[in-house]
């Protein structure tokens, strides 16, 4: 199979995903309890006016001509609309999108910056005080729940020590880097920082003690072939081959988890947003539940389901131009 036909059956596939989590959402809605003019009208309003409201939103139809209207707006990119915030859904999404990213993103970097090292060295020496260390706290990090541990950071490091704020995002990351450039000063990059550590670290958490484990499983499989034993034969310094040879070979597979699982970590941000009162996807997301606002739980749920298939067609493609051999598979 050409590196052509990979992408498109991978494409293809995407967009059998996309319209299974569209028809979910749709049907979830559609048997769900309540009338969604009691959304829009008061309860006792008069029988004319909320039938007049129905017929207006087409809920007089059959349920299958509301899903085809549905997937017809969202071709053209229209995710409806909220009537509780009397906003487009699509705008309602997309303005909490870089507060998400910027989430996500932050977590990825604690993860890769503390697990890399962290594998090499307990790949390096296996059976030692520093091996067994990393092994304790990538099990004690796949196992803590985010949502306790961003509890326990605000109890412990915000309120009992102070160091940090307990949550919000007072300046966004684009608008801290603008002030930064346009006067100099570093001052809204701080306090973008303070305040994005503790959700970055509760939100990557159990990502680094995957990728911790990955990158250690990965070095010890490296180290024990034939090319390791001719390096180290020819005299190359230790460091060099650990690190220019070994854990280059290894990151294919880190790189792969790291893709997939950023996808992971913007639909997973749900909890550890509402614990940090952060301002992204996933706080809206729980918002709209508690209000049940439909239009604008499918809009998010379908980007969010949008986003993670992107990614990961992204991720495959790219594993497949670097490694050729996943296109026979």
């Amino acid at each position: 199979m050409s590196y052509g036909k990979f992408l498109v059956k991978r494409i293809l596939q995407g967009f059998v995903v996309i319209w299974g989590v569209v028809t979910v959402t749709f049907g979830l809605r559609a048997v769900s309890p309540g009338d969604p003019v009691n959304l829009i009208v008061d309860p006792a309003a008069s029988p004319e006016l909320r039938e007049q409201i129905r017929e207006d939103l087409g809920l007089n139809d059959p349920i299958y001509v509301q899903y085809v209207e549905y997937l017809q707006g969202l071709v053209v990119g229209d995710l409806g609309y909220s009537y509780q915030s009397s906003r487009e859904v699509s705008t309602m999404v997309i303005e909490r999108v870089p507060a998400t990213l910027e989430l996500a993103i932050a977590a990825t970097v604690v993860a890769v910056v503390i697990a890399i090292p962290l594998g090499v060295i307990s790949a390096t020496r296996r059976n030692q005080p520093s091996d067994y260390g990393a092994t304790l706290f990538s099990l004690v990090g796949i196992s803590t729940p985010n949502f306790w541990l961003g509890i326990m950071l605000i109890l412990v490091l915000a309120v009992q020590f102070g160091l940090f704020p307990t949550g919000q995002r007072p300046v966004g990351f684009a608008d801290a880097m603008h002030s930064l450039i346009t006067t100099g000063y570093a001052h809204d990059l701080v306090t973008w920082l303070r305040h994005i550590t503790l959700p970055a670290i509760a939100l990557g958490t159990y990502f680094t003690a995957l990728i911790t484990r990955l990158t250690r499983s990965g070095m010890i499989d490296e180290l024990g072939k034939p090319y390791v034993t001719a390096t180290e034969a020819k005299g190359l310094p230790g460091v060099l081959i650990r690190y220019k040879h070994v854990l280059r070979n290894t990151m294919i597979p880190i790189i792969t988890v790291l893709g997939l699982q950023l996808g992971t970590l913007i639909g997973g941000a749900v909890i550890t947003e509402t614990v940090f009162s952060w301002p992204g996807l996933g706080l809206r997301l729980i918002n709209a539940i508690y209000a049940l606002d439909w239009p604008l739980i499918q809009g998010i749920i379908i980007f969010i389901g949008v986003g993670f298939v992107v990614i990961n067609i992204f991720v495959d493609s790219l594993y497949a131009y670097l490694n050729p051999r996943v296109v026979d598979e």
